[in-house]
């Protein structure tokens, strides 16, 4: 366990629907963080290629309009396969920064698109994934529902590394279950922009006694399509989304933003020593959790759709890297 990590959050937008572009930029980005000596980095949610703000996929009950039919097909086209030619060149940016990354994507199986969180090592390796449990209202249109099959934490030199997107956030059990995995680097890729979202991070951080790292997109007019239909009214430089990145300390500290309306790269020195001591009041998972009362049990078994004619032992748990007992009992 090393006691300190540079950790880089970047607040950046994507070059929507443009799966090579946004990985150019990427990389320019991440050669950035490396330079400042960072060894993380987290981006925002479905950076690649695109959260699509104000689309509503010519959707409405009972009704689909085919124009809506056609922006999904865009939306699906700029989608990666994971693992498949991006992951790769993600690998190698991540081995040739000397880094590991956090990435917010959007993937694609078969015929479903999910909003998913990568993670890469410096040895340039894919280390795993999470898909996003509860899609938000409408991202419902378009994104699937992920499984307790990708609910991963890792191993660093720094301790623990683990995800969790958006509003998941607010859903107190994957929270829970994400501390009684021992997670230490709490990455929180989000599309929320709002005021209220720094609370949220900073009760995560004080709850789970963790660093919270939480990147969001900037995003203007200009980063979208000349089609891109809910802008049709808007200048280049009007604002669809304006950030709110930041970097909280395990007892609720703002170690570095939030930082709206521009482009960047937030940095902060962590001192992982001050997890332990963080504990010496909290432990929201340990001895303050009332196991004698309180218990929850996660269900980590795989059942993705495009397996549902896989044979029931494919769909065994894999509790690899989960940090909890045999038969997934968190508490």
């Amino acid at each position: 366990m090393t006691d300190n990590l540079k950790a880089a959050v970047v607040q950046a937008g994507s070059v929507a629907f443009d799966v090579e572009a946004t990985l150019a930029k990427t990389d320019r980005l991440l050669a950035e963080a490396a330079e400042a000596g960072a060894g993380l980095a987290v981006f925002p949610e479905a950076f690649i290629s695109a959260y699509p703000k104000g689309l509503d996929f010519g959707c409405r009950v009972g009704m689909r309009k085919p124009e809506g039919r056609e922006q999904f097909q865009r939306y699906w086209d700029s989608a990666i396969d994971v693992p498949g030619p991006a992951t790769e060149a993600l690998a190698g940016m991540a081995a040739r920064h000397n880094m590991y990354i956090v990435m917010g994507v959007i993937e694609r199986d078969v015929g479903t698109l999910y909003c998913t969180v990568l993670y890469f090592s410096p040895a340039g390796e894919l280390l795993g994934k999470h898909r996003k449990l509860m899609p938000t209202a409408s991202e419902r249109l378009v994104w699937g529902q992920g499984d307790g099959s990708t609910l991963p934490v890792f191993d660093t030199p720094h301790g623990r590394l683990g995800a969790v997107i958006c509003w998941e956030n607010y859903m107190p059990l994957f929270r829970t279950a994400m501390y009684a995995k021992g997670v230490k680097l709490y990455c929180a890729p989000t599309a929320d922009d709002r005021d209220t979202w720094l609370a949220t991070v900073r009760h995560i951080a004080v709850e789970g006694r963790c660093f919270v790292l939480s990147a969001c997109q900037v995003m203007r007019r200009s980063d979208f399509p000349a089609d891109y239909p809910v802008a049709d009214a808007m200048d280049d430089d009007q604002v669809l989304m304006r950030g709110s990145s930041c970097i909280v300390g395990p007892l609720g500290e703002v170690l570095a933003g939030p930082l709206f309306n521009e482009e960047g790269i937030l940095y902060a020195d962590l001192d992982i020593g001050e997890v332990a001591r963080s504990h010496l009041d909290l432990d929201s998972v340990g001895h303050y959790s009332r196991p004698d009362i309180f218990q929850l049990n996660v269900d980590e078994r795989s059942r993705p759709a495009a397996n549902f004619i896989s044979d029931s032992a494919s769909r065994e748990t894999d509790a690899t890297n989960t940090g909890i007992n045999e038969k997934n009992e968190c508490l």
